[in-house]
């Protein structure tokens, strides 16, 4: 693409992401408090299936409800008489600095939820300079995101074939990413049941329960999916290295043997990958280790904001433990954050940058962009203040020596 080709596209993309809240976003932002309080206006925006698909976990639920629990192991010793008024949440990670410490994750199907969903992310943390890593079940063509997101990174789930592999990689060092994320925490699809409950499947296919669900929800049906059709054509899973499904018909996905993937796969991406790379599922230290030695620049702790394998430990519980094997690697984090108080926490334990997923992915579907840069504003506010209050003028001050064992002698 020439470079006038680009700015236009890059200008295009940006336009349809206004700068300003609009009054309608403003009335429906005005009593959203914290990113709690987006979950209850998106059950309401998002017919049962899509909603229960971005809010479900897996079995029990025993992970998703553990991810928060993890918090609540941990209490603050807060220092006074500290000077606080030059803080600031300045993150710097493989040589880029961050105006926040907060990113969006990887979340598959992000645009059947909000109108554009991946673009609005992308643009939104591009404005605010953070990041926002694209997943390969995105329904927007990579290179298009990139367009719209310089700050983006891009999400792989990949199957243990070079022939599948290789292309991938080219394809996203191409488009322009920096950092290449591989998800290894899916060697199989997980039992999410409720996903069958909800009457979500991927591709959606079309049946009398799914036309009476998106009709209940009329705001969504017309400003998210029919709006998306009439100026975008059907969506369709862009990036995962087989041809383009689209999301709503009778055709299955291609079966992808990610069971097989392992070790030597990573060498193989290693090799031809110029940029960063980072795994993203990692929980063992034992793992964190073989990352290390097998030249991975960052680890992503993470248990898929439990929805793999129900009953897995809490990223927040591991991160020390990461940290012990990390090395030169940069050691993030994400599953479970809500709030600025999680966060410190987090760096607290050793996490260099956070991921925050759903309570985004809900800004974004009933706001657009409005909603993102809100619910981005409200977290920032909260860790300012919170830094504050704990006595700290950088997240690099944020240490262990301010934590305490919630139930345990001091």
């Amino acid at each position: 693409m020439n470079d006038s080709a680009s700015h236009a596209g890059e200008t295009s993309l940006r336009a349809a992401v206004p700068a300003r809240p609009g009054a309608a976003s403003a009335r429906r932002l005005k009593e959203i408090l914290s990113l709690e309080d987006l979950e209850e206006p998106a059950r309401r925006f998002l017919p049962r299936p899509i909603f229960g698909y971005v809010s479900g976990a897996v079995e029990t639920n025993a992970s998703l409800a553990g991810n928060r629990a993890a918090f609540r192991e941990y209490d603050f010793l807060p220092r006074v008489l500290v000077d606080t008024r030059a803080r600031h949440q300045r993150t710097t990670i493989f040589g880029r600095t961050y105006n926040m410490p907060f990113g969006f994750p990887p979340m598959g199907g992000t645009s059947l939820a909000a109108y554009m969903g991946d673009t609005v992310l992308a643009t939104v943390a591009a404005e605010l300079n953070t990041i926002m890593i694209q997943s390969g079940a995105s329904l927007t063509p990579m290179e298009r995101l990139r367009e719209a997101g310089p700050t983006a990174w891009f999400q792989a789930y990949l199957p243990g074939d070079p022939e599948i592999i290789v292309p991938l990689v080219e394809r996203a060092q191409r488009s322009g990413f920096e950092v290449l994320v591989l998800t290894v925490d899916v060697p199989v699809a997980s039992n999410r049941e409720n996903n069958a409950r909800s009457g979500y499947s991927s591709p959606l296919k079309p049946a009398p329960r799914l036309a009476w669900d998106c009709m209940l929800r009329p705001r969504w049906l017309f400003g998210t999916f029919l709006r998306t059709v009439a100026n975008h054509g059907m969506p369709h899973l862009e990036n995962m290295g087989f041809p383009r499904i689209p999301i709503l018909g009778h055709i299955e996905r291609p079966r992808m043997a990610r069971d097989g993937l392992n070790w030597e796969h990573l060498g193989l991406m290693r090799r031809i990958w110029k940029g960063r790379l980072v795994l993203k599922g990692v929980l063992s230290p034992r793992d964190v280790r073989l990352a290390r030695e097998s030249g991975v620049d960052g680890i992503m702790i993470s248990n898929h904001g439990g929805r793999q394998l129900d009953g897995s430990v809490a990223p927040l519980r591991m991160l020390p433990a990461a940290v012990a094997e990390a090395g030169n690697m940069t050691i993030m984090m994400d599953g479970g954050v809500r709030r600025g108080t999680d966060l410190l926490k987090a760096y607290a334990l050793g996490a260099k940058f956070v991921f925050v997923g759903r309570p985004f992915l809900y800004a974004a579907a009933i706001a657009g962009a409005d909603g993102v840069r809100h619910a981005a504003g409200l977290l920032r506010e909260e860790i300012s203040r919170n830094m504050a209050m704990l006595g700290i003028n950088s997240l690099a001050e944020m240490t262990r020596e301010l934590l305490v064992p919630a139930h345990g002698p001091i």
